[in-house]
């Protein structure tokens, strides 16, 4: 078993998101929500004001920097470590003004306009695919058998872009995205999976995976989200095993411990 990733903790401060829509919309239950995934075992928080799922209104930016701030103020003011999941570019801005640890683009950042202020930030990013190209995910098809080779163009295509306009390499994290964001048939998803240690030899770069209740698990299983916890966690285990660095979930505390148990395991070695 590869060395445990950073975990990190998602909180939704939105109306519409699939699977906890509105629980953690009020500041003060948003900021409940967040320190008990830092007391279970997150180690990044990752904080989002507009859902990205394909059934979700759109969000003014000023309405989710009015959603994100209060908990970002006050988990600075704990020293906690904050990734900011949005696609917005004055959200994006001002994430960099608050000097958040991470950026979580689900578009990768296609901004070219954008590109300077990324390089001057010392913000982390993710640079997440996606088969739409751009925006929320939504219901459509991809060649299950073609998929990998499209993460891997998009990739090579956006990493030289930003290097070229000044973003240190060693800045980017790749999240190869999943569910809906690589189409709509699931095996598109458990494809990438199994084939997460080939983009780690093609770009030797930080890998993030996001499986936590997504469509393609809930396919399989015929579980609805706040049931597919299970599911999660086995996606999870094995894309650890495949090389993820970091492991964004709902549940960090269960995942912490699946780690800590599989570690305790691999202690003993194996015994014929």
């Amino acid at each position: 078993m590869s060395a445990a990733p950073k975990l990190l903790g998602i909180v939704n401060i939105t109306e519409d998101s699939f699977s906890d829509g509105g629980r953690f919309l009020a500041p003060d239950a948003a900021l409940a929500h967040a320190r008990n995934l830092l007391e279970s075992g997150a180690d990044i928080l990752d904080l989002g004001g507009a859902s990205s799922n394909p059934e979700a209104k759109p969000v003014d930016p000023e309405i989710e920097i009015a959603r994100l701030a209060p908990v970002v103020r006050a988990m600075k003011a704990e020293q906690r470590s904050l990734s900011i999941d949005s696609f917005s570019i004055p959200v994006q801005r001002w994430a960099m003004r608050e000097h958040v640890d991470y950026l979580n683009d689900i578009r990768g950042f296609p901004h070219e306009e954008l590109y300077p202020e990324l390089a001057a930030s010392r913000a982390k990013l993710i640079v997440m695919h996606s088969v739409q190209g751009a925006g929320r995910a939504t219901k459509i098809v991809a060649e299950p058998s073609k998929v990998l080779d499209l993460v891997i163009s998009f990739f090579e295509a956006r990493i030289a872009a930003l290097v070229k306009a000044g973003v240190a390499r060693e800045r980017l994290i790749l999240d190869p995205g999943m569910g809906f964001f690589l189409g709509g048939n699931p095996e598109a998803s458990f494809t990438v999976l199994r084939r997460l240690p080939t983009l780690r030899r093609a770009f030797g770069l930080p890998l993030l995976v996001s499986v936590s209740r997504k469509s393609f698990l809930r396919a399989l299983t015929g579980r609805p989200p706040q049931e597919a916890g299970p599911a999660s966690l086995a996606a999870e285990l094995f894309a650890i095993d495949q090389g993820a660095d970091y492991v964004r979930t709902h549940n960090p505390g269960a995942l912490r411990d699946a780690i800590l148990v599989r570690k305790k395991l691999d202690e003993g070695g194996f015994v014929a």
